[in-house]
């Protein structure tokens, strides 16, 4: 069967999918390309869905090689009241945000459930979706912050390769490698709506854990199929994944998993961001800052990676209209479906 076949396959095989994120694929990208355009906007239309990140605290209890909030790391530590966190997420909520990612450092005793309901609580007359980026949680816990208000879950495996994982995860709660990679399945059993799942680029092998990032979400998306399953790509600044290989993966999951969302955030240069739209990207972080109080303190604390693109939420909405794209500041409401 030749390279085009397979794209015109309906659905692919896995080992289709390992076609093309071979040198085979590599070497016809433009029509990867436009197959993975053709699906996006079948199923997904030209929208692109914004929202942001609001960071609660820079603690951590883990001492990741590659983060900024590494507890090892001789940095100030913020975390931020539940006021403060809802004047942040006010300042959101002016600019036009209707969707947004409540983000912490793993510290527990510092952002704890009861923490997060009063919070979610506070915020659900803003915001249409509220999502979370925290530390992995047990099944009753999640059930409780999807009753308060939490509709999505984002967790990185961060790499699939165990003995990698063990060498950069070498202390704290994250090193247990197992309860990580079961907790988008608890979240999914709970209820929430969104699954947003991905692996650090730059960690392990691009190919071998791309394969794995596929199956982990093919997975998903059969055991949750009343749940949207989104992949994300964060790269770590300065891998030797290079962007022709970010470009064939987001296409080829895009062939292999068509109603997947493909999320991309500002770790990403705006011109590299501004061309991927058409690709397979269905939603995109916009004016995101990552450190706690950064919307609305001026109190310069450490931040859990580089920001690449600076652009404000006007200029990113006017450059996803350049392409001919709608941005979308509110895609559902919980409302019709929350009891």
């Amino acid at each position: 069967m030749t390279f085009l076949d397979i794209l015109n396959k309906n659905p692919i095989t896995f080992d289709d999918f390992k076609r093309l994120l071979s040198k085979e694929g590599a070497d016809n990208i433009e029509a990867l390309a436009q197959r993975s355009h053709q699906l996006t906007k079948k199923h997904f239309g030209k929208t692109i869905q914004l929202y942001a990140p609001i960071y609660l605290s820079n603690e951590c209890n883990n001492q990741c090689v590659y983060c900024g909030f590494n507890s090892k790391v001789s940095e100030k530590r913020i975390s931020l009241t539940v006021d403060q966190a809802y004047d942040e997420a006010k300042v959101l909520s002016k600019m036009g945000f209707k969707h947004i990612l409540l983000v912490s450092g793993e510290k527990k005793e510092t952002i704890s459930v009861d923490y997060l309901k009063k919070l979610v609580s506070k915020l659900r007359g803003l915001f249409s979706s509220i999502s979370i980026e925290i530390y992995p949680m047990t099944e009753e816990e999640y059930i409780e912050l999807f009753a308060a208000g939490v509709d999505g879950l984002t967790i990185y495996q961060e790499v699939y390769d165990r003995e990698i994982y063990k060498k950069v995860h070498p202390a704290g709660p994250k090193s247990d490698y197992d309860f990580r990679f079961d907790t988008p399945e608890r979240g999914g059993t709970a209820g929430f709506y969104r699954i947003n799942i991905g692996y650090l680029l730059g960690l392990g092998d691009w190919f071998s854990e791309t394969l794995a990032l596929a199956k982990h979400a093919e997975y998903l998306q059969k055991k949750f199929w009343q749940s949207q399953v989104s992949i994300s790509f964060p790269r770590l600044k300065g891998s030797s994944v290079s962007d022709l290989q970010l470009t064939q993966m987001i296409c080829a999951l895009r062939i292999f998993l068509p109603k997947a969302g493909l999320v991309l955030s500002t770790r990403e240069q705006a011109e590299l961001r501004d061309n991927l739209i058409p690709l397979g990207i269905t939603q995109m972080s916009a004016a995101s800052r990552t450190s706690p109080g950064a919307y609305s303190i001026d109190a310069p604390s450490s931040s859990q990676f580089p920001v690449s693109d600076l652009r404000t939420l006007s200029e990113v909405a006017a450059a996803i209209t350049a392409k001919g794209y709608e941005p979308v500041f509110k895609d559902w409401d919980s409302n019709f479906i929350m009891l």
